[in-house]
């Protein structure tokens, strides 16, 4: 087996099935992000199923909530999900963008090795 160092670049096509792949993934932490936000926000806040996904989504993205919380048990869930959605938020973008990244140092290792 070659040393990744001397391996060639994969082709475009290997690298467009490995971005889709990471949008699926990525696709799929948000589905699952979301999910977790609006059945807590439902449940523990009493919001309806719309402000519910609004909220999630708010807070998902780091803008943050959009309707007053009134009570303990939701004001704790909404602390939760928060520190949760940072991190998620922070892990969906590596993911998503893990394949390019890996893509650019591959390139310039290559570039740097053919330099040499």
């Amino acid at each position: 087996m070659k040393p990744v160092k001397t391996k060639p670049l994969p082709s475009p096509s290997h690298f467009r099935q490995k971005m889709l792949l990471s949008f699926l993934f990525a696709a799929a932490l948000i589905a699952f992000s979301l999910g977790i936000g609006i059945l807590g926000y439902h449940h523990y806040c009493s919001l309806n199923w719309v402000d519910a996904l609004l909220n999630a989504s708010m807070i998902l993205t780091g803008m943050g909530p959009v309707n007053v919380i009134d009570n303990d048990a939701g004001k704790i869930f909404a602390s939760f999900y928060a520190l949760y959605s940072g991190i998620a938020f922070l892990t969906i973008f590596a993911v998503f963008f893990s394949p390019i990244f890996h893509r650019f140092l591959h390139k310039m290792h290559l570039d740097t090795e053919e330099e040499n």
